[in-house]
């Protein structure tokens, strides 16, 4: 096994469920290879029968609110309507007992960092081999949290603890005041928000209030820079 797909990890302190409990996984991809190829792995690595596809953030709200929740979900990173720690963030809400896994070929550090602060169960690399992958996946259905050989946490126990505690604000926002902090986030004034959205001028910055005093900050710039601290939009 190449030493860019060994996985380490580090022993969660309740596990949530174990791997043969696992039932039914939702798949969160765009990509309808990948998220096939991984369904037929699950499939016949796990002995699942229902393993649920979505290929957008909204698509896997809706069938959650509709089919229930799953067992596990794997979530990938950039999604068409969630780029970055969004997802998470907004499904972590939905869903606070599932264990949630993100896979992505974004390996950085930071971005690492951010998606396990903000409850992910793992981060795994879309590059592994099959056994890696499925290897990977039994031990966080095992409780544990698993994350690429390469990944060097910080250490820092005060820095991670800052990020689960932002991630945690971001978390309480509405989908709408979310839309709204993201259109900020790319410079967008109230009126343009307001056109874009189709709601009064007015009630953008009634959203706007909320949204500051739920995150903390006092101003626009700040907001952007708290959302651009933990990747929440995952700005170029």
């Amino acid at each position: 096994m190449a030493s860019a797909e060994m996985q380490s990890h580090d022993r969660a302190a309740t596990p949530r469920l174990t791997a043969d409990r696992v039932r039914e996984i939702l798949i969160v991809d765009d990509h309808p290879l990948m998220c096939d190829a991984l369904a037929l792995t699950l499939k016949i690595s796990f002995g699942l029968r229902n393993v649920r596809t979505a290929r957008s953030l909204a698509a896997a709200q809706e069938q959650i609110r509709n089919q229930g929740a799953p067992d596990a979900v794997i979530l990938d990173l950039n999604l068409p309507d969630a780029k970055g720690a969004e997802g998470l963030v907004i499904l972590r809400r939905q869903i606070p007992d599932v264990p949630i896994t993100m896979i992505s070929a974004d390996l950085e550090n930071a971005m690492i960092s951010t998606a396990m602060a903000a409850g992910a169960q793992g981060y795994i690399s879309k590059s592994l081999g099959r056994e890696a992958l499925v290897d990977s996946l039994r031990r966080m259905w095992e409780g544990e949290r698993v994350t690429p050989d390469s990944y060097q946490p910080d250490h820092d126990g005060e820095e991670d603890a800052a990020r689960a505690e932002l991630a945690r604000r971001f978390a309480t926002l509405t989908p709408q005041q979310m839309k709204i902090l993201r259109l900020i986030c790319q410079g967008k004034a109230n009126k343009e928000i307001s056109y874009e959205l189709s709601i009064a001028e007015a009630t953008v910055k009634t959203h706007i209030t909320a949204i500051m005093s739920k995150i903390n900050a006092r101003r626009r710039t700040q907001a952007v820079l708290l959302a651009n601290s933990v990747r929440l939009f995952d700005p170029a």
